[in-house]
């Protein structure tokens, strides 16, 4: 098989470059790299973190050794696992743990698809370590054209062990952006170019940056919404709103060709992209040194995922204790999995904060919140509207009123649908 038919195959079951392959196969994240050699303003790296669902967050910082075991344990449990990545919680280029575990996993997992995401800053002077290693599906976040936007984007650059600030930071991390994703390219790796899309600053220059990447090689584009984190400079601005985001991609769409199903995943997911089940996995493979798959311990099995005999229930909460919140402001569901005798606890799934709540964009968030409970049977929630409740029935997916406990309201919602 030559180069282009082996990449042709692997593009049949990667999960974030082929829209087709997201709902069949499944994605590792490796959490090995947590340094990072440039500062977002909208980016706080969060560690031991279980509550928020961002790129930069994780629950735990594997080791290379710890990372090639842990692997082990989750392809026994989720045999349509195809990729292997590593995308943080900070620059995998700038941690060298990122190349030893990929000389790991392309002796242990050489079945398995390697993808690596990336600032782009280190990116000119390891592209051929990364093709060497077997990396050819390749993510470069890029928010900027100009170095003028770039500035307003980038608090700060290490580069050669010299911090750089303003126009001179965004200059040399563009630049070496726009060469590094030209060499990955030529050497034949798959680029997909994130662009985190902050209303007021970049926005007017996204189409001009989808097309020039696509100019360099890239594969495909991903306009990211930008999520306001609590303890960044981009805090109190606002996110795009999905009508937006979709205008964009509408229109960029003549030039690139655009990635319309991310989760915008943790630095450790683990699963289908609409299915995050990392928190079954958190302390595999932390292990004394040495060890090796058959030695790793499984997790608590009250986290496992659904056995044939349970259903999948969603609660809507805000403060993870009651069903105080109809569909269409709920902040966040409480996900349970039960037998209809007893229900347990599986992860909680966090909504898109300030969303709108009428018109057009309130049906795309309508929509977007449905599609974070794929796999869920029911769904219990304090009140509900006739067109949510249709989008909801259309699926597949009952609806329960419930004003009560999340547990309770769990074994209602898991009634309904199994007696």
């Amino acid at each position: 098989m030559d180069r282009e038919d082996s990449i042709r195959k692997a593009l049949q079951a990667h999960p974030c470059y082929n829209e087709e392959a997201h709902r069949k196969f499944a994605r590792m994240h490796l959490p090995v790299a947590p340094k990072c050699n440039i500062q977002c303003n909208y980016c706080n790296r969060r560690y031991d973190c279980s509550n928020e669902s961002r790129p930069g967050v994780t629950s735990e910082v594997l080791s290379p050794r710890e990372a090639a075991d842990k692997v082990g344990y989750v392809i026994e449990k989720i045999p349509n696992l195809s990729v292997l990545g590593i995308a943080g919680p900070g620059d995998p280029l700038a941690n060298e743990e990122t190349f030893e575990t990929l000389r790991l996993i392309k002796e242990e997992y050489p079945g398995l698809t390697a993808c690596v995401s990336t600032n782009g800053l280190m990116l000119p002077e390891r592209a051929q370590e990364l093709y060497d290693l077997g990396v050819r599906f390749l993510t470069v976040t890029m928010n900027a054209v100009t170095p003028d936007i770039g500035e307003q984007i980038y608090g700060s650059v290490i580069w050669k062990g010299k911090k750089l600030s303003g126009k001179e930071a965004a200059e040399r991390l563009i630049g070496n952006q726009k060469e590094g994703i030209r060499m990955c390219a030529e050497l034949g790796m798959v680029v997909k170019v994130n662009i985190v899309m902050i209303p007021g600053i970049n926005d007017v220059q996204i189409p001009e940056l989808a097309s020039e990447v696509k100019g360099l090689g890239a594969y495909i584009v991903n306009i990211l919404p930008l999520i306001p984190v609590a303890g960044t400079k981009f805090e109190n601005r606002r996110a795009p709103t999905p009508s937006e985001r979709k205008e964009m991609m509408d229109r960029c769409s003549a030039d690139a060709r655009m990635m319309r199903h991310c989760r915008q995943c943790r630095a450790d997911a683990i699963g289908l992209l609409n299915e995050d089940r990392s928190a079954e996995f958190v302390h595999i493979g932390k292990c004394t040194a040495g060890c090796g798959p058959s030695k790793i311990e499984p997790a608590d099995p009250a986290s496992e995922k659904p056995d044939s005999e349970e259903v999948l229930v969603a609660v809507a909460t805000s403060d993870g204790k009651n069903v105080d919140s109809g569909f269409g402001n709920a902040k966040m569901f409480r996900i349970y999995a039960s037998d209809g005798k007893t229900v347990r606890f599986v992860r909680d799934v966090k909504t898109v904060a300030d969303a709108p709540v009428a018109g057009r964009d309130h049906k795309d968030r309508i929509s977007s919140t449905a599609d974070l409970l794929e796999g869920c049977k029911a769904v219990a929630v304090s009140e509900i509207g006739h067109m949510p409740e249709n989008v909801l029935l259309s699926r597949g997916i009952a609806v329960v009123i419930a004003r009560t406990d999340t547990d309770t309201a769990a074994a209602e919602a898991a009634a309904a649908v199994l007696f």
